[in-house]
C-alpha cells in the first residue's frame, strides 16, 4: 500500500478546525492566507499520497478563499507547479490581469512562485490536487509559465489521460507497493510535462523517454476503447498514432509487455467480468467472447484457461453459485446489494464524497 495520511477537520474541536485546515493547506502546497464564511465550523477532508517527489491530495472542503501573496513567496517558496482537477463545485482564480473560471473535469494550474487568489463557490468542492517540483517538468520555465492560470481539459487528449490516471490511482492505493511510489510519480510528471508542452506547442523539447512513456499510456487507452474492433492490430495502432511498429514495440518492451499480449489480456479481463456478472447470465459464452474480440469459441476457451486456470463455463457456474448466497428466512427480504453492507453513505438522496 502507498503511504498516505488522512486529515479531517471533524476530528478536531469546532473552534480549532479552520486554523488546522489553514496549516494543513500551507504544508500541502505552500503557505497561504485563507478565509471562509464557514470559519465557525469548518468542514474539510484531505488525503495526502506521496509519490516520491510528487504529491497527490484528493480533498473535499467548504467555501474557501486562498491567497498566495508576494510577501509569502519571499518567505517560503517550494518552487512547485500545482494542478487541481475539479470534480464537484465551482470557483475562480484571479492573477491580477487575468481571471479564470473553474470548470468541472478541467485542470486548473498555478505555481507557488507567483501570487494569485482563488475562491470557491458557496457549496463544498471536491478536487484532486497535484504538486510537482518545477525542476522535474521538462519544459523551459518561460514556456511552462504561459500555461499558469489557464485550463487544461480533463475530458480529451493528454489532460484526459492524466485525469484518468489520477482518478484510478486515488480510488484504491492498496494495490500498489511503497516501492511503486517513485515510478508512479514519474508517470504523473511525464503526463504533466506533456500536457504543459502541448498547451504551449513545445512538444519537440520533451525528452525522448517522456515521449515514450506518454505514448504507451495513450496507446493503452486507445486499446481499451477499441477492444471490440477485430481490426485492432499492432500495425493499425502504430498507424493511428503516427509511429512505426518497431518504435511501438520498443516502448512496450520497456515495460516488459508486448502489444499483442496487452490486447489479449484486456479482452480476456473484460470477458471475465461479463461472465461473472449475474445480470448477463443469459448471454451465451460464445457471444461474450465475440463481444471482446474472440470470434472463435475454441480459441477463446484455450486463452481463457491459460490465463485463469479454468474454462469460462466453470468460472461462470462458480460465480452464479456464489451470487445466489444463502436463502434468507421466510418473510425476510434482504434489500442490501450483494457484497455491500449498509452504511451512512447509503442514505437515500445523499451522494457520498469520493474520498
Amino acid at each position: 500500500m502507498l503511504h498516505e495520511s488522512v486529515f479531517r477537520t471533524t476530528d478536531l474541536p469546532v473552534g480549532a478546525r479552520f486554523d488546522a485546515w489553514t496549516e494543513r493547506m500551507g504544508r500541502t502546497h505552500a503557505p497561504m492566507q485563507l478565509d471562509s464564511d464557514r470559519t465557525a465550523d469548518y468542514h474539510g477532508r484531505q488525503r495526502v499520497i506521496g509519490l516520491g517527489d510528487v504529491t497527490l491530495w484528493p480533498a473535499t472542503f467548504d467555501h474557501l478563499v486562498f491567497r498566495r501573496t508576494p510577501k509569502l513567496i519571499r518567505q517560503s517558496d517550494p518552487e512547485s507547479y500545482h494542478l487541481s482537477l475539479l470534480l464537484r463545485g465551482e470557483g475562480a482564480a484571479d492573477w491580477g490581469r487575468q481571471r479564470t473560471a473553474y470548470r468541472v473535469h478541467d485542470f486548473h494550474t498555478n505555481s507557488s512562485s507567483r501570487p494569485w487568489e482563488i475562491f470557491t463557490g458557496a457549496d463544498p468542492v471536491t478536487i484532486v490536487g497535484v504538486e510537482v517540483p518545477r525542476a522535474l517538468v521538462a519544459v523551459p520555465a518561460r514556456h511552462a509559465d504561459r500555461v499558469l492560470g489557464s485550463l487544461i481539459s480533463g475530458r480529451e487528449g493528454i489532460g484526459a489521460l492524466l485525469a484518468q490516471f489520477l482518478l484510478q490511482l486515488v480510488a484504491d492505493t492498496t494495490v500498489y507497493e511503497p516501492a511503486d511510489a517513485p515510478r508512479l510519480g514519474t508517470v504523473v510528471t511525464d503526463l504533466v510535462t506533456t500536457a504543459f508542452a502541448h498547451a504551449v506547442d513545445a512538444d519537440l523539447r520533451l525528452p525522448p523517454e517522456t515521449h515514450g512513456r506518454t505514448l504507451v499510456l495513450r496507446v493503452k487507452e486507445f486499446i481499451r476503447r477499441h477492444l471490440d474492433d477485430p481490426g485492432l492490430t499492432p500495425a493499425a495502432i502504430a498507424e493511428a498514432h503516427h509511429v512505426s511498429r518497431s518504435y511501438l514495440y520498443r516502448q512496450f518492451q520497456a515495460e516488459g509487455l508486448t502489444v499483442a499480449s496487452y490486447i489479449r489480456d484486456q479482452r480476456l479481463d473484460n470477458a471475465r467480468r461479463e461472465l461473472v456478472d449475474p445480470r448477463l447470465r443469459a448471454l451465451p459464452i460464445h457471444a461474450v467472447a465475440a463481444r471482446w474480440g474472440f470470434p472463435r469459441a475454441a480459441e477463446f476457451t484455450r486463452a481463457f484457461r491459460t490465463a485463469y486456470g479454468l474454462p469460462p463455463s466453470e468460472l461462470r457456474e462458480r460465480a452464479l453459485a456464489q451470487s445466489r448466497g444463502p436463502v434468507p428466512p421466510e418473510g425476510v427480504v434482504d434489500a442490501t446489494p450483494r457484497g455491500r453492507g449498509r452504511s451512512a453513505n447509503d442514505t437515500p438522496g445523499v451522494t457520498p464524497a469520493p474520498w
